[in-house]
This record gives structure tokens, C-alpha cells and sequence, in this order.
């Protein structure tokens, strides 16, 4: 229960009857914002030697993410799913995985790459002009970070041991892009190509917007890199546990409407008509991904169903409604993801009907 204190610890992956790895060191902290708050809670995993969990490749990096907020559990996981199915340049792996912390079972979790810059992870050059950043809530502003013209702030995940230098090179360069993005000039002109990269922009836009991700109205959780003489890239896609229907406000999020375009960035971006048309031939080209998104949900359901049973054991909060994760009460877990389900069936026939 510390997000700040690296505890030394042990970890071992079991399969059905024997350990599948030798006795791992390591240390764990606690990690996430408001989902820290929560009964059951997520942790930070760094390893002293980098290692390979279940086939991914090796780092000392890795993250525990306990889902609390979802009740289906199958969030996070299907927004990789349909990431890698778009072909994006790096999408975190994840494994699902039942913890025992200090012999006491904790439920099912998701053992997940963090987003770092590696070869495997994030893959650009480590140097004082090459950046991996993330646009923060004001309400957590982690050290070190810039903050916009236009009021937004972004972590700067890399490089380590910023120098004011870089710093400084970053936010001219977030200052400019801002200040084209309020430049009338930019409509149907084409050179929204000069600032960002618009292959990346289309399907990371169309994911947040298809689950109307809750944090994805450019909020939080947004990673970004920039190299100095080039274009911004976004992504990778994180954090999804409020997405595909289940939302903090009082009332859900109807499946209908636009979200995501129509803030910050994103409405500015929107602007452009070549972005509109671009982003509406890109939906024609890949609907069939994101309608396979919904038929592939038995299927994922199927691999956690008995740790379900546990979880459930563990945490029988299906029918709480007692704050903003838990606030949808279900008599099943099937209850759950079918509700899930026929939201992005909604949400599907509703985008595809506007184009």
C-alpha cells in the first residue's frame, strides 16, 4: 500500500503443478492514480536482472493491473487486441495472470509491458533530443514536465535526466504545433502531414473514439513521442478500463455521438478536412476489424472463466454500486460482458451508419 517506497521481494510464475521460472528478484510499489484508492490495486515490478515473463521480450519493467474498475476484466486486453489488428508500431503486451502476494490470493490481473523507451517497447533513440511524453490530469503532475500555451501538461517519460535544454526544446516545439492547430490558415490545406503522423493519428484515434475511452478525450493517459526534425507520433494506446461503455460519470456514456473528436487536440485537429476525410475512408477500410472486435469477446471471456470464478470469490463486488468503478451492479459476470457487448454493438451499427 506505498507508491513511493520500492519494497525487495521475490516472484516465481507457477503453471498448473510446478513453478515455470526459477525465484526472481525484484522490488514492487503500489501504482495507478484513483484506482490506487481501490481494495484491490495495481503495482509496479522492477526486476534486478531483465527477464522474459510468458514469451515477451526481456526488460526489468513491468506492471500488475488489477482491472477493479471493470467488472468484465476483458477492457485493457481487447484494446490490444484491436491495436495490433491495426497495425500499430507498439502496442504493450499483456498476459492474464491470477497473484498470490505473500501466499494470499489477490485475483486476476494483468501482467503488462510499461511504456518505456526500449528497443522492444518504445523504439526511438535515447538522446537529448528524442522524447517519450504523456498528457497528464492536473490534478497528478509527475516530475518532470512542460506545460503548454494552451494549458496542457505533459510528463516527459524520456529522456532521463532532462536537461533544461531539452526541456525547453520540447515545449517550443508543443508551443508551435498549438499555435498551427489555432491558425485558421491550416483548414483543407493539407499540412496537418507536417506536424503529426498521420498513419499513427488514424487508427489511435479510432480506437479511443470507437470505446469512447473516457481518459482519451486527451485528458490523461496520452503517449506521445516527438525527435527533433520530425513529426509527432501518438501512442501507444493505455489504460482502457473506462472505455467500450463503463464510465466514472453518473450516467454512461451513450453509445451514440462523437466523443473524442470534439476535444482539446483532437476537435482542433478535426478541423482539417483532409483529416475528416482521411479519418472516414480509414473506418471504411478497417470496420470489419472493429466488428471482429465484438465477435472475438466469447472467446477471451473463455480464457479467464475459471479465474473469474476466483475473482469473484475473492472480490464479490459484481452487484456493489457503491462509488464511480462499481457503480453498475450485475447478478453475473456473463450479466457484465453482455452488457459491455451490446454497448459496442451500438456503438459499431451508430459509426457505420454515418459513413
Amino acid at each position: 500500500r506505498d507508491r513511493e517506497t520500492e519494497f525487495p521481494a521475490f516472484f516465481q510464475i507457477y503453471g498448473d503443478t510446478v513453478p515455470e521460472t526459477e525465484v526472481l528478484e525484484l522490488t514492487v510499489r503500489g501504482r495507478g492514480n484513483s484506482s490506487f484508492k481501490m481494495p484491490k490495486y495495481g503495482m509496479k515490478l522492477e526486476f534486478k536482472d531483465k527477464v522474459s515473463l510468458f514469451g515477451m521480450p526481456k526488460n526489468r519493467d513491468w506492471a500488475l493491473i488489477a482491472n477493479f474498475g471493470d467488472k468484465t476484466h476483458l477492457r485493457n486486453y481487447m484494446m490490444t487486441r484491436i491495436s495490433e489488428w491495426l497495425g500499430a508500431k507498439y502496442t504493450p503486451r499483456m498476459q492474464f495472470v491470477e497473484l498470490y502476494l505473500n501466499r494470499k490470493y489477490m485475483g486476476l490481473y494483468l501482467l503488462s509491458e510499461t511504456v518505456k523507451v526500449a528497443k522492444n517497447r518504445v523504439n526511438i533513440a535515447e538522446n537529448d533530443s528524442s522524447f517519450l511524453f504523456e498528457r497528464e490530469g492536473e490534478k497528478k503532475l509527475d516530475p518532470p514536465f512542460v506545460t503548454s500555451n494552451m494549458g496542457n501538461s505533459f510528463h516527459i517519460k524520456s529522456p532521463k535526466n532532462l536537461s533544461e535544454s531539452s526541456k525547453k526544446m520540447l515545449l517550443d516545439h508543443l508551443n508551435d504545433f498549438e499555435s498551427f492547430l489555432d491558425s485558421a490558415k491550416r483548414k483543407s490545406d493539407n499540412r496537418m502531414k507536417e506536424w503529426i503522423d498521420v498513419d499513427d493519428f488514424l487508427p489511435y484515434y479510432w480506437i479511443q473514439e470507437y470505446s469512447k475511452n473516457e481518459d482519451g478525450n486527451f485528458s490523461r493517459s496520452i503517449f506521445m513521442t516527438w525527435e527533433k526534425g520530425g513529426v509527432i507520433h501518438f501512442g501507444p494506446l493505455w489504460d482502457f478500463d473506462l472505455a467500450f461503455g463503463n464510465e466514472s460519470y453518473e450516467q454512461n456514456q451513450p453509445a451514440e455521438d462523437w466523443y473524442i473528436r470534439n476535444y482539446r487536440w483532437f476537435r482542433l485537429i478535426f478541423n482539417d478536412t483532409v483529416i475528416r476525410e482521411r479519418a472516414a475512408q480509414y473506418w471504411k477500410e478497417n470496420r470489419h476489424l472493429f466488428k471482429a472486435l465484438i465477435d472475438s469477446i466469447p472467446v477471451y471471456e473463455k480464457i479467464i472463466s475459471r479465474a473469474v470464478d476466483n475473482e469473484y470469490r475473492r472480490w464479490p463486488v459484481l452487484q456493489n454500486k457503491e462509488n464511480w468503478a462499481l457503480k453498475d451492479p450485475y447478478y453475473t459476470y456473463d450479466e457484465a460482458v453482455d452488457s459491455m457487448k451490446t454497448w459496442m454493438e451500438r456503438r459499431y451499427n451508430w459509426i457505420d451508419e454515418r459513413y
